[in-house]
């Protein structure tokens, strides 16, 4: 078809919307009746729960209804193998900020003074707040078992790892440490939930995961999933950090279902802060052995992660820490130990590049200390050990598409890393990484053989087609990159497109938008069903031209037919005709990813997906060595979507992930204080650039048409973050000859990194 509209520039159709404040988010909307709810939450980072007393709040005028945890005593969690909270803690508090009582109010003051008269008898335990005390104190009990603290070990090796070290010319170790860091979205979690006269229970949330908050609700309310509807109103970012069931969503619920009232939860910025899910802290140890030559010979990684105090995307967390390390560099041998701790802390869970950032940032710079020993230019010790396309990696992961070495070229090229590493002069310098991530998972949350996206097309003989789209809208563009594949594909305006998302009443299942998952596997439904609606297009209008259906195409606007001009069928006209030959005019696509994507071993399937994005960075810095305050000047990064289905958007999430990648590497800390308390819950003391502090990005994409994916596209999401880390480390390191070994790259650190130097 001419004239496509896949692969131009142009804008979100939102956006104006969005700017001018007309976008309904959560808060925004108002029931009549509506009650205002807040959680009381335990002061003590471990406690066991002696005795709750509510009847001074329900005294209070405009106090309505007090819940505690034994109103909700089912447990819950993303992971069906590992629910383990509550929405309200029963027996113990595992950290400051867990909730023990809810309360709803006519207003938000009075039921924060609801929750100040409820009286709580605690006993204070002992508590692990850091991965030390965790480790070395097993008795405090955290895991299931009770005698350690351990959430979930994975322990998995390919090829003779221990012989391949033996026999390396060169052995290197290192220790790296991670700290957590929060998603820091500009629009808090929100959840409003009305019970009507029917039994209907809805719930308008603040959630990536829809679908999987609808199967939780119905599990720990006890009430069937034929009674509940769960709709996401656009979200103002997420990062991963609305993955999931959160308390609050229960609380709600339940207390609608308690007063006959619309009960709304928003969540204070404070409260935010522990309510967390961020990055995990990781501690890793690394060994990386070569030959000579430059040949990667073995990977030994060890981690110890800390998980906080549930179990979340753990077991997930656990694998995705080792299972990615085999693309896009590889050695002939890999093994990784990894652990997860429960701490009294927020529990952490999935961010942006879930799993994979931390031990990317931990393995890129031993790439370079590599390189650095067997004095190779670590550009060109990428290239030997490059994995490449249509293969398997050392772990069993297909790989079919893989522009890794075009992203490593365009970044060097347009860095001019040849002219300029190394000649910038003392202070200033250059680092490059590279990285790979997936493009939707192979295996759903919960086992079962169903689609993982679908999608409905309704078309109307007027010319408007709705879209009834069970994914997340959550800023990243999946609306419009729907209505933009149906408005290709049908030759419509994309003003005839209507979106319809995230609605359990409404919509189709869809799993979410984690995991990289949306433009692949959304994509893929959505391009199905419109392909179905084209074939009757085309059948109807080939019958009406006494033409071949092979002879006739679309083209914006209009159907034609090959060799002869004059026959052209407006699209509207062709849809009547269509409708009128078939009847009321709709389609349904799905996807579901191909089998055996991933290794036939325990946790094979974790880090499996139908297609792998593929990442290259080149950071240009500059370090004051009076101050040690580094600033990241500029940014190249070159990434491998596939195809760039919408090419602003595309270079939109590119920018974003390099903002940050930068935050985290120079000024992010999630730090609990020894009594459990954040140091800095709000937005002065928690530090993320501002728009002064953001480098100058110049994002680059890469097309290497994956067979699999819509029109050949792969994710964009997620992948450009892991590179852009390790790339500022390694750069700091051509600056002023320092390796920096923990994040943030903070004054504090480089200051210390600069007189060890010297000393």
């Amino acid at each position: 078809m001419s004239d496509r509209l896949i692969g131009k520039a142009g804008k979100r159709g939102d956006l104006i919307k969005r700017a001018r404040g007309d976008t309904p988010f959560t808060d925004d909307l108002a029931l009549p009746r509506m009650l205002h709810g807040k959680t009381l939450r335990c002061p003590h980072p471990h406690a066991r729960i002696v005795s709750i007393d509510t009847s001074k709040a329900l005294e209070i005028p405009g106090v309505i209804a007090v819940l505690t945890g034994r109103d909700l005593p089912e447990r819950f969690g993303i992971i069906p193998w590992t629910p383990d909270e509550h929405a309200l803690a029963i027996e113990t508090a595992r950290f400051v900020g867990d909730g023990v009582a809810a309360v709803a109010a006519l207003d938000e003051r009075t039921a924060v003074r609801g929750c100040d008269a409820i009286k709580v008898l605690y006993e204070v335990l002992p508590s692990a707040v850091d991965l030390d005390s965790a480790i070395t104190r097993p008795e405090i009990g955290l895991s299931a078992k009770k005698d350690d603290n351990v959430s979930k070990a994975v322990d998995l090796a390919f090829g003779d790892v221990d012989g391949e070290l033996a026999g390396s010319d060169v052995v290197l170790d290192g220790d790296y440490f991670f700290e957590g860091t929060a998603h820091v979205p500009i629009e808090p979690h929100c959840t409003l939930a009305q019970y009507d006269a029917s039994g209907l229970l809805t719930v308008w949330s603040t959630t990536q995961v829809p679908h999987y908050l609808h199967r939780e609700l119905s599990r720990v309310l006890r009430l069937s999933p034929t009674r509940i509807r769960v709709i996401q109103p656009p979200l103002g970012g997420a990062f991963g950090g609305k993955s999931e069931p959160f308390g609050h969503e229960f609380t709600a619920a339940k207390l609608a279902m308690v007063t006959g009232r619309p009960v709304k939860f928003l969540i204070s910025r404070e409260e935010e802060f522990y309510l967390h899910r961020g990055r995990h802290p990781m501690r890793l140890h690394f060994r990386l052995g070569a030959k000579s030559d430059g040949t990667l010979t073995a990977i030994d990684a060890r981690n110890q992660i800390d998980g906080g105090a549930y179990s979340s995307f753990g077991l997930v967390t656990t694998y995705y820490s080792g299972q990615l390390l085999s693309l896009p560099t590889a050695a002939r041998s890999y093994r990784f130990s990894s652990t997860r701790y429960f701490t009294n802390k927020p529990a952490c869970g999935p961010k942006r590049g879930h799993g994979s950032v931390q031990p990317r940032f931990a393995f890129e710079v031993m790439l370079d200390r590599m390189a650095e020993k067997l004095k190779l230019d670590p550009i060109a010790l990428r290239r030997k050990n490059a994995v490449g396309g249509n293969t398997h990696t050392i772990n069993g992961m297909r790989v079919t598409s893989n522009g890794n070495l075009e992203c490593l070229a365009k970044v060097e090229e347009a860095s001019g890393w040849k002219e300029r590493r190394g000649k910038l002069g003392f202070g200033r310098g250059l680092g490059v990484a590279s990285s790979a991530y997936i493009s939707g998972t192979n295996y759903p949350i919960y086992p079962n053989e169903m689609a993982q996206s679908s999608v409905q097309l309704k078309v109307d003989r007027s010319g408007v087609v709705t879209v009834f789209n069970g994914a997340s809208e959550i800023g990243q563009g999946t609306d419009m990159l729907m209505a933009t594949i149906v408005a290709d594909e049908l030759g419509l305006p994309l003003e005839a497109i209507r979106v319809v998302s995230a609605d359990s009443d409404l919509c189709p299942v869809d799993l979410g938008a984690y995991s990289s998952r949306g433009t692949f596997m959304n994509g893929n439904a959505c391009l199905t069903a419109a392909r179905l609606v084209k074939e009757k297009l085309i059948a109807a209008v080939a019958a009406k031209l006494e033409v071949p259906e092979t002879s006739v195409f679309v083209t914006r606007g209009a159907l034609c037919v090959r060799g002869r001009e004059g026959d052209a069928v407006p699209v509207e006209e062709a849809i009547q005709l269509a409708e009128a030959k078939f009847g009321a005019l709709g389609a349904v696509g799905s996807y579901k990813t191909p089998p055996n994507l991933g290794g036939e071993y325990r946790g094979g399937t974790i880090g499996a997906s139908p297609a792998y994005s593929f990442t290259a960075h080149v950071a240009e810095v500059k370090v004051d060595v009076e101050t040690g305050v580094v600033e990241v000047v500029k940014v190249w990064c070159a990434h491998d979507c596939g195809k760039a289905l919408l090419p602003t958007q595309v270079i939109g999430q590119i920018d974003g992930s390099v903002y940050m990648g930068v935050a985290e590497a120079l000024f992010e800390e999630h730090l609990i204080s020894p009594n459990g308390l954040h140091r800095g819950p709000n937005l002065l003391d928690y530090r993320i650039p501002t728009s002064l502090d953001v480098p100058q990005i110049h994002s680059m994409f890469v097309e290497s048409l994956d067979p699999e994916g819509p029109h050949g596209a792969k994710e964009a999401g997620e992948g450009p973050l892991h590179s852009s880390i390790p790339a500022v480390a390694n750069a700091i390191y051509d600056a002023v000859g320092v390796r920096l070994h923990a994040l943030p790259f903070s004054p504090g650190r480089v200051l210390e990194a600069l007189r060890q130097r010297k000393a």
